[in-house]
């Protein structure tokens, strides 16, 4: 049986992953203050149907509230586990897979100046030197 793949958030949780990785925990009218700061006005509803999925689906947790307060929520994964699942799975669906393909397109459409080639050049040389150990 194949190996099941962690479903990536949406872009609204991603937001929401994003607001609480700045600060948290936080109650739910405080998350929906921060996605209308960043652009996203969403009816309180909304959010709170969104807060309940991310819950469901083990990105968030929900803490238990302190006589009478709201709900606050922190969040379960970190940045780096999103990213690196995101990442991946763009690889994977973009590139077939292919790391290589990925920094070819990269270098041929970013502006690079020569310090951050420079240190790209640490890294791939880093790589080198790990893969023959």
């Amino acid at each position: 049986m194949g190996k099941v793949k962690p479903q990536q958030p949406t872009e609204l949780e991603l937001k929401i992953l994003k607001v609480l990785w700045v600060e948290s925990p936080l109650i739910a009218s405080e998350i929906r203050d921060q996605l209308a700061k960043s652009g996203r006005d969403l009816a309180h509803t909304s959010v709170i149907t969104t807060l309940q999925k991310m819950v469901q689906k083990l990105q968030l947790k929900q803490l238990v509230p302190v006589e009478g307060k709201s709900l606050r929520f922190i969040p379960l994964l970190t940045d780096q586990v999103v990213a690196k699942g995101m990442l991946v799975e763009f690889v994977d669906r973009v590139f077939d897979g292919s790391v290589e393909a990925v920094a070819q397109s990269l270098f041929k459409e970013a502006e690079l100046d020569e310090n951050a080639i420079k240190r790209l050049r640490r890294l791939l040389d880093q790589k080198l030197k790990e893969q023959k150990k």
